[in-house]
């Protein structure tokens, strides 16, 4: 009797032991707000402009609280933690290539790039957005250039400046922005899906109970 309660005792701590909390609360509450309030700005950009602008905010609001907590937050939140250089990511690359690509317990150096990638997108795409919603703000703004053509090109120089032309400099930067945050989201759900092939782990659970398997050999913690 006593044997078996030790036995069960010693397979419960290696049961616990098999796994580790790497994703606080904080992180997968940001996570899958910025999923959900995104997917509603996105939808919602053609026909309600209210919740778009609602939704906008909100994607504005867990970005700031992201690159706070990417300060101050727990371990595997903190950018010291994650951001790689360059050489690291093409290193890691390679790798992945090869087929031989680690496995990092917190993000791997791709996936720490492509955080940085998303933030900056989003960063610019709700900055944008503000201000199209007052023309006093474009109006504060340096004299905008065109991303695609100059569609005001017989106007006067303070009309592009502070007119139509600025206006339609920052929507053509917004719309562009989103689409490539769409591009950037398929390009992060490949890696995802990728990684958890790779080793067999299913990330996208982790990121809903904050738990992964514990590191074993050759793995990077």
């Amino acid at each position: 009797m006593t044997e078996t309660s030790v036995q069960d005792d010693g397979a419960g701590a290696q049961t616990a032991q098999a796994k580790r909390r790497v994703w606080d609360p904080m992180v997968r509450i940001f996570h899958w707000g910025l999923v959900a309030a995104f997917t509603v700005a996105y939808l919602s950009a053609e026909e309600l402009s209210t919740v778009h602008e609602m939704a906008g905010y909100v994607v504005a609001g867990l970005v700031a609280f992201r690159l706070v907590w990417g300060l101050i937050g727990s371990r595997y939140a903190r950018f010291s933690q994650f951001i790689k250089g360059p050489a690291a990511i093409m290193a890691y690359l390679g790798d992945m290539i090869a087929g031989r690509e680690p496995r990092y317990l917190g993000h791997n150096p791709a996936g720490a790039a492509m955080i940085v990638a998303l933030l900056v997108t989003l960063s610019g795409t709700a900055f944008t957005g503000w201000l199209l919603e007052d023309e006093t703000r474009i109006a504060m703004l340096p004299e905008l250039p065109q991303i695609v053509a100059p569609a005001y090109a017989d106007e006067d120089h303070e009309g592009r400046e502070h007119g139509e032309g600025g206006d339609s400099a920052v929507k053509e930067a917004h719309e562009v922005l989103a689409n490539l945050m769409l591009l950037l989201i398929a390009a992060h759900v490949g890696g995802v899906v990728l990684a958890s092939f790779r080793h067999r782990e299913n990330l996208a659970r982790a990121m809903v109970t904050g738990d992964k398997r514990a590191p074993g050999p050759g793995d990077i913690a």
